[in-house]
């Protein structure tokens, strides 16, 4: 089958969903910068190709990244003589213009800058605090009844609530938030069917903070939020509310899908292994470089896409200007001039923290800390609390034909939904 793979439609066909590795494998095999001949994408798979996108934005744009072919771009772009003005001429048009990553320098590096003041070190402690109190409340409804959807009933609410802790949203109105976002958690961004982006989340997030904000320049609390609304940009100017808005409101949407999508394949992993659950319950410590190395192998953003702003060459292939890149996380992370034997899932691996799952360069993921953080910690008590974790076969199947769903999305990669079974240890006896 391997030879037909290239004729599948990896952005708007269903058959790739479920196991993209080895069409990404062939791209590889061919060339780490390759044309698909669906949509005219430069595929880029190779791990130091795409490191050299990411970190190069005189010469790659990322008004893009979120959506890459889709809708595409308002006029004709490729090999137009000035691709620089055409992308400041169109970009308020573009979907996401507002948000975070797509933005290019200048106004990248002071957006950033702002959101770089709301998750100082401090902060971050005080949050990581927060977080194992708020694991084990979500935990012991989880293991209710022996059982649990895994994502919908833990992971999602999880993610949502650190990034609301972070960000100081009231805690009257978390259930409001878990209420409104954990529903919406996959979206349909970078959906296979094509359908249009799903807006709803950020029009909540945008109502929610603008109140905030607005009341705390008002009358400041002394709170978190009320630092959220006096950040100023590195030159001292006051951003406008939505400027702090958008802020607020791209770490909830970008740091909420990563997050959940890490935790849960963590889970699934080591449900199916037991070998595996039990070494991590034995030795605590190496759970931090088991989530590298999940990061690694499933990487929770399949790729970000870039638009070249001038003729240039990635990996020796000449790329024209206006052509549109994705750099391929998923792909780049299993090379094996850089990850040797990259398909053997290795907790023990010495460079897996190399992988790019959080992007590479400007646009480097800036929750990548509290990502980690979270995941470390769900997954140590999770672990702590339970002597055995197992999958659900009356929903997944049995071993040998296990059955699960994947979003239906080129962007995202993650379970749609998992469920688990857990043996809780018994009161007082939690190591």
């Amino acid at each position: 089958m391997a030879n037909d793979l290239e004729s599948l439609d990896f952005f708007l066909g269903e058959e790739l969903v479920e196991n993209p590795y080895p069409y990404f494998d062939e791209l590889r095999g061919k060339c780490p910068v390759h044309r698909e001949p669906h949509h005219k994408v430069l595929m880029v798979t190779g791990y130091d190709e795409g490191v050299q996108v990411l970190q190069d934005p005189e010469n790659f744009s990322s008004c893009i990244s979120v959506t890459g072919p889709f809708p595409g771009f308002p006029v004709p772009i490729e090999g137009a003589d000035d691709v620089p003005a055409l992308i400041e001429q169109h970009r308020a048009s573009l979907p996401f213009s507002d948000q975070l990553p797509t933005m290019d320098p200048p106004l990248h590096t002071d957006h950033r800058a702002l959101l770089m003041k709301l998750i100082t070190p401090k902060r971050l402690k005080e949050n990581e605090e927060w977080i194992w109190g708020i694991t084990d409340q979500l935990l012991d409804k989880l293991f209710e009844g022996g059982k649990g959807e895994f994502i919908g009933e833990f992971a999602g609410p999880l993610a949502l609530l650190v990034i609301a802790d972070l960000l100081g949203v009231p805690e009257d109105d978390h259930a409001d938030f878990v209420r409104n976002l954990n529903r919406s958690a996959g979206g349909t961004i970078g959906g296979t069917s094509g359908e249009s982006l799903a807006h709803t989340p950020l029009e909540f997030l945008y109502g929610k903070f603008t109140t905030y904000i607005e009341d705390r320049r008002k009358e400041p609390r002394g709170d978190v939020l009320t630092g959220l609304a006096q950040a100023t940009f590195p030159d001292g100017s006051t951003p406008e509310v939505i400027d702090v808005v958008r802020v607020a409101a791209n770490l909830f949407s970008a740091g909420q899908e990563t997050t959940v999508r890490l935790v849960s394949t963590a889970g699934k992993l080591i449900a199916e292994d037991p070998e595996l659950q039990a070494t991590l319950r034995a030795e605590p410590e190496r759970i931090g470089n088991f989530i590298e190395e999940v990061l690694r192998t499933e990487s929770p953003i399949k790729g970000d896409f870039r638009l070249a702003k001038t003729d240039t060459t990635v990996g020796g292939v000449e790329v024209p200007a206006g052509a549109t890149l994705m750099v391929v996380n998923g792909a780049a992370n299993r090379d094996p001039r850089h990850f040797p034997d990259p398909e053997t899932f290795d907790i023990g691996r010495s460079n897996a923290r190399h992988h790019i799952a959080f992007g590479r360069g400007p646009h480097t993921c800036p929750g990548a800390p509290l990502a980690r953080a979270e995941a470390k910690i769900a997954i140590q008590r999770l672990l702590a609390r339970t002597t055995s974790i197992t999958v659900d076969e009356s929903s997944h199947g049995p071993a040998d034909a296990r059955k699960y769903r994947y979003l239906p999305t080129f962007i995202l990669r993650g379970l749609a939904f998992l469920n688990l079974e857990f043996t809780p240890v018994e009161s007082g006896s939690e190591a």
